[in-house]
C-alpha cells in the first residue's frame, strides 16, 4: 500500500493517496478483502476513511491488515456488471460542451455512452456520485455562472467526472441530458444507487 495512514479519532484511520486512481483501486481491494472489524469505508478525492469496531480490531492491527490489501486496477473486478442508466440527451449545455470540445452532439453522446463509469466517491448531496470513465477525460470546465436550481435526474459533466443530480439543487456542472433513474431513495438499501466502487453504463433512452 502506498497511502499514508493516520489516526482519525479513536475508531477510524484516514488513508491519504496521491491520486484518485489510487483511491479507487485501493477501495476495490479493501472491499474484496473484507477485513475483520471494518464497519465503514468512506471515499474522498484523495482519501479513504476506514472506520472500525474497537471490539473486533484495533488501530495497530488494522494498519497491518491494510498494508496487505492488494489494490484492484480500474477499481473493479471483471465480473462486476454495471448498472444501466438510460439517458435522454437533450441537456441545456449540450451544444456548449460541443463548442468547447469540438465534438458534434452525436460524437459527444457516443463518448458518454461508449465507456463504463465508476463511482469514485460520493459528496455534495446524498446520492451524488462522482463518476470517472474508462475513456480519456474531456476535462470540462464548470459553467462560469452556476444555476440556482438544477432539476433532479440531470446528467452532467465537469472536470474529469460525470454525475446525475439526485434532487433539485444549485449546480455549476454542464448539463447534457436527463434520466428517470433515482440516484437516491430511502426505500433502497443502501439508499444511494452508486456508492463508491459501483459501475455505471449510460445508454441512450428509447425515443
Amino acid at each position: 500500500m502506498t497511502g499514508d495512514v493516520r489516526s482519525a479519532g479513536s475508531a477510524a484511520l484516514l488513508v491519504t493517496f496521491e491520486s484518485l486512481d489510487e483511491v479507487v483501486a485501493f477501495h476495490a481491494g479493501l472491499t474484496a478483502a473484507s477485513l475483520p472489524g471494518v464497519t465503514e469505508v468512506v471515499s474522498g478525492a484523495r482519501t479513504l476513511l476506514v472506520r472500525f469496531d474497537r471490539g473486533a480490531t484495533d488501530a495497530g492491527r488494522l494498519r497491518t491488515d491494510l498494508a496487505r490489501v492488494r489494490p484492484v486496477a480500474g477499481g473493479h473486478r471483471d465480473d462486476d456488471e454495471p448498472i444501466v442508466v438510460p439517458v435522454t440527451y437533450d441537456g441545456d449545455d449540450l451544444d456548449a460542451v460541443g463548442s468547447i470540445t469540438g465534438m458534434t452532439r452525436e460524437a459527444l453522446v457516443a463518448w458518454h455512452t461508449g465507456q463504463v463509469w465508476t463511482s469514485a466517491f460520493c459528496g455534495f448531496a446524498p446520492g451524488f456520485s462522482y463518476l470517472t470513465g474508462t475513456s480519456p477525460s474531456l476535462d470540462l470546465p464548470r459553467r462560469t455562472t452556476a444555476r440556482t436550481v438544477v432539476p433532479s435526474g440531470a446528467v452532467a459533466l465537469a472536470g474529469e467526472f460525470s454525475a446525475v443530480y439526485p434532487r433539485p439543487s444549485p449546480g455549476g456542472w454542464q448539463l447534457i441530458g436527463r434520466t428517470d433513474v433515482a440516484m437516491w431513495s430511502v426505500d433502497r438499501d443502501p439508499p444511494a444507487l452508486a456508492p463508491a466502487g459501483t459501475r455505471i453504463r449510460f445508454v441512450r433512452a428509447a425515443r
